[in-house]
């Protein structure tokens, strides 16, 4: 599940339930008025573009008065007008009838952590022609700015902190319970409720297909790794043996989706320990397994009366089937949607694997590094990918070749104050949370495959502000995929330089040969650290940097002091992968510095007291 989506209703924050967040709507309300007096809309972290596809509102909803609920999406209020009061972003029945169109409401939440995640949510729809969307927000920094970006919202009197809370920590579960309450008050309206975590992406315009199942209850998605069908209808819920995904569901406001929802608040209410999907699951599981008659891809479930079916993970896709298994790809359909599950890296890394799919928006900023950027051309011998069986051996013999280059990368990177732009990352084994014979039976799996980043490394310890002190400057990087992204400017791309190791030893292998837009820098295999400092520094206004290889490309740091901060870093930066069969503990670690140990064998810590990572 992802850290999102809870919500509101009509009175104060579900009243009846938490009487303490009426005191939160008095808060909101201070806080509006000391705040607000007047508004400017910022800019937006993309350019916004006319949907290919019909826009939905001037198919089914007539010319009406423009109102903060139905203002086109996108359109900021006018400059310097005043905030509405914190009445106004509560939600209503009005509110939704205003934004939904042919009876049908796309609703997520969050707070102000998921605010890139949710642009991103909301710009995809958009693009899509899909704007009949809310958005809750639980805490008064997310409402304020979507207001002002033109972002439909509501406030959900949640009074959440605003930053990201963890994936299982009490706040998570917290946001789970108030999705749920959400539904429930979502449901009564009467409308059609398309619900979605923040941290997937539309790709495909998906009322259309939802719309194909008029007599569904409810159309979930699910964990399902191994397909159960391979065109575009729902899964084959008698071979399901994934857990059902609330990450993106549908619901109609039917007596008995209306009674599962009840009784899933009830239970998640109940016991604040109660994973809210696990429930879900329990409860939809009571009675299960009587098809559909005339409709064999719907089930009944629940309460026996609850008509159930199962999007097809292959389209509507999970963070496994999408980013490992190509599993559209390799069938040959159009995905409606990738939800980033099966991740190893919290929310950095969710983020990770939308920037690597070039399906993240980011800020401007984010493509023009003040230090430039940094990129190299890895090196893998045909042998190590493709020869041999897929064993464990094989896999790290494979990521530990790739992973000495990026240790290098790194340390030039640093060296420079660039960017570096990280490689393509080959892997033999996938990687999940338990014992598996290196990739799941009936899969999709293809060996090798490119693996996501956090397959390896710790993408979340990558990105924090580690004492400098003890481990030396940033790092900073960027996804594989950088340099081809179309948000990259053009001014970017066209500042590049090029340059080719080459032998010491040889007469041709001199910087003083000099370069120009149309032929590479030669530079020597294993230069110094005051080398590079000096070639390069004839640069520093190019703004990407390209190595032809980076197998021996730097000698290491001349202080020592300096070089032992870089190692206390990279160190850090590695995972685990998971997991050997039949093992008590059953993962074992990457180490950046596996070469230095003479020896070295990818093999699972023997006992407790051996299970900890090589820097500890």
């Amino acid at each position: 599940m992802a850290p999102c989506c809870p919500a509101e209703s009509t009175k104060p924050a579900f009243i009846g339930i938490f009487g303490a967040i009426v005191g939160g709507f008095a808060v909101s309300a201070v806080f509006f008025l000391l705040s607000f007096s007047s508004i400017t809309a910022p800019a937006l972290p993309f350019p916004v573009v006319t949907a290919t596809t019909t826009n939905l509102s001037a198919l089914s909803t007539p010319a009406q008065p423009e109102t903060m609920y139905n203002r086109p999406i996108w359109k900021s209020p006018a400059r310097g007008s005043r905030m509405p009061s914190p009445r106004a972003f509560r939600l209503t029945r009005d509110m939704v009838r205003a934004r939904a169109r042919d009876g049908v409401i796309v609703v997520t939440f969050g707070n102000y952590a998921f605010m890139d995640f949710i642009l991103t949510w909301v710009r995809h729809l958009t693009g899509l022609g899909v704007d009949n969307l809310l958005v809750g927000a639980m805490d008064t920094k997310l409402l304020r700015q979507l207001y002002l970006t033109g972002v439909p919202v509501f406030d959900m009197g949640s009074r959440m902190v605003t930053e990201d809370v963890g994936w299982g920590s009490p706040t998570f579960h917290k946001m789970g319970r108030e999705k749920v309450l959400l539904i429930n008050e979502l449901l009564p309206f009467g409308y059609e409720l398309l619900m979605c975590d923040t941290d997937m992406v539309w790709l495909k315009n998906p009322l259309p297909y939802l719309a194909r199942y008029p007599s569904a209850d409810l159309l979930t998605s699910s964990d399902q790794v191994i397909p159960t069908v391979t065109d575009d209808s729902l899964e084959n819920w008698r071979e399901v043996t994934g857990a059902y995904n609330i990450g993106i569901f549908h619901w109609r406001p039917t007596e008995p989706a209306k009674r599962l929802a009840k009784d899933w608040k009830d239970l998640v209410i109940s016991d604040d320990k109660i994973w809210d999907q696990n429930a879900f699951n329990d409860l939809v599981h009571k009675v299960f397994g009587q098809p559909v008659q005339g409709e064999d891809e719907l089930v009944y479930s629940y309460d026996g009366k609850l008509k159930l079916g199962v999007l097809p993970a292959s389209i509507f896709c999970s963070g496994h089937t999408y980013f490992v298994q190509g599993m559209h790809q390799q069938l040959r359909l159009e995905p409606y949607a990738v939800h980033t599950t099966f991740q190893y890296a919290g929310t950095e890394g969710k983020r990770h694997r939308l920037r690597e799919a070039m399906l993240f928006f980011d800020q401007p900023s984010y493509y023009d590094s003040p230090g430039g950027f940094l990129s190299f051309r890895p090196n893998i011998p045909k042998r190590m990918l493709l020869d041999g069986a897929h064993t464990i051996e094989s896999h790290f013999a494979l990521v530990n070749y790739q992973m000495k280059q990026i240790r290098t990368a790194l340390a030039m990177a640093s060296l420079l104050k660039r960017t570096l732009v990280m490689p393509p990352l080959w892997c033999r084994l996938d990687r999940m949370w338990f014992g598996h014979p290196g990739v799941m039976e009936g899969t999709m799996t293809r060996q090798p495959f490119l693996c996501p980043m956090d397959h390896v490394f710790e993408v979340h310890v990558m990105l924090k502000d580690l004492p400098e002190e003890e481990f030396g400057p940033r790092i900073d990087f960027r996804e594989y995929t950088f340099l081809e992204n179309p948000s990259l400017p053009k001014q970017v791309k066209e500042s590049f330089l090029e340059v080719r190791l080459c032998n010491e030893h040889s007469t041709r292998c001199s910087t003083a040969n000099g370069t120009n837009k149309h032929r590479a820098l030669l530079l020597p295999r294993n230069s110094t650290e005051q080398m590079l400092l000096d070639v390069f520094s004839s640069y520093k206004n190019v703004k990407i940097i390209h190595f032809s290889s980076m197998v021996d490309g730097f000698r290491g740091f001349a202080d020592a002091a300096v070089e032992t901060q870089f190692r206390n870093r990279v160190k850090r930066y590695t995972g685990i992968w998971c997991c050997v069969e039949f093992r008590e503990i059953g993962h074992i670690y990457y180490d950046m510095y596996w070469d230095d140990k003479p020896g070295w064998k990818p093999h699972p810590p023997q006992n407790r007291e051996e299970d900890h990572p090589p820097w500890a």
